[in-house]
């Protein structure tokens, strides 16, 4: 069960990245938003790092190769946010757009930094990973109500992030440990990112019929 959990969940956000990036470039926008983009790109990057490079835990792991490679994709999913992401922003804030979205993602390393330096090797990626997805379910959801369109985004991200969360949140909340602090974070994921599918596939079908 737990292998096949932990493969569910790499195979589910391995599907949420390689669908952001065909969509991104297809719809000539950005399907991320910007601050859950900016923590999964920081916890992937050093917590891939640490794993592969630096060796903290002694060896190098599965998981860690696997960060790794989610960052390269998260890497070109951020080259659509900078790419496409200015024509979302309105004329009077347009000028603020690179600054803007450097400052971000800098805020977005310090927190991770933050969970890296205040807990264990073992337990900081584990909190800091579900307290993004949670900040992530909701910010999908602000993202498409904020927006006139569903361009970037598609019903094959959104139960793929679902799952992607679910998969660990059982494992490492209830399997391997009794964890409340990640039993309670997917269950607001789940409540999240239930609600963004729902949503998302109502904007599309009244989008579809307007057409």
């Amino acid at each position: 069960m737990e292998l096949f959990l932990t493969l569910l969940s790499g195979i589910a956000w391995s599907v949420v990245y390689i669908e952001l990036i065909r969509r991104g470039f297809k719809d000539k926008t950005y399907g991320m938003p910007l601050f859950a983009l900016g923590l999964n790109f920081a916890w992937e990057l050093i917590y891939g790092y640490t794993d592969v490079v630096l060796q903290l835990r002694g060896t190098i792991g599965v998981q860690g190769v696997v960060n790794m490679c989610w960052a390269i994709l998260d890497a070109i999913i951020l080259i659509t946010y900078f790419r496409y992401g200015k024509e979302r922003y309105s004329e009077e804030t347009k000028r603020y757009f690179w600054p803007w979205s450097i400052l971000a993602i800098a805020v977005c390393f310090v927190l991770q930094f933050a969970f890296f330096f205040e807990f264990s090797l073992d337990m900081a990626p584990r909190y800091s990973a579900f307290a993004q997805n949670v900040a992530m379910s909701i910010l999908f959801i602000t993202m498409m109500f904020a927006r006139k369109d569903t361009r970037g985004q598609s019903i094959t991200i959104a139960v793929a992030k679902w799952i992607g969360t679910l998969a660990p949140a059982i494992l490492m909340g209830c399997i391997q440990e009794f964890n409340i602090f990640i039993i309670l974070c997917g269950i607001i994921c789940s409540v999240f990112d239930i609600l963004y599918i729902v949503f998302l596939h109502k904007r599309q079908k009244s989008t579809q019929i307007i057409e």
